[in-house]
């Protein structure tokens, strides 16, 4: 059976003067992709208009709770026992934010609930990504 989860979370995109703005966003996990977490914003915090969602593995979310983690697109490091911080990367620019960690943490256990972490099936993980690079050739 296919499981979805979605958590609203309120984040806060630090801007240049030290000022935080408020940014909403949607946490999502879905069974048939066990490994990733999705987050999304919506366009008004856009560059675009037509809002972004951001896609990283679940274990970089883990370990960014609780020490620096990410080499990519993505970094999550905790600030203090309170805060969370998530550095986003796109060609467009940076993107800084904080977010609340026990609401991240509520999240990533409810995903364990879907999935244990290790038991992942990479197989099907591995087939659909297959089937999406090569369709139906």
């Amino acid at each position: 059976m296919d499981i979805a989860l979605e958590q609203p979370a309120r984040a806060r995109l630090i801007t240049g003067g030290e000022r935080e703005l408020p940014v909403p966003a949607r946490l999502r996990y879905a069974s048939t992709d066990p490994l990733a977490v999705h987050i999304d914003f919506p366009g008004e915090v856009s560059l675009d208009g037509r809002g972004a969602t951001w896609t990283f593995a679940r274990s970089l979310l883990e370990t960014g709770l609780r020490g620096p983690a990410g080499d990519g697109d993505v970094h999550i490091w905790p600030c203090g026992t309170e805060r969370t911080v998530m550095e986003l990367h796109s060609p467009h620019g940076m993107a800084l934010l904080q977010f609340d960690t026990p609401a991240l943490d509520r999240f990533l256990l409810r995903t364990y609930t879907v999935v244990e972490a290790g038991e992942e099936d990479l197989g099907a993980v591995v087939e659909r990504g297959l089937s999406a690079l090569f369709g139906s050739v």
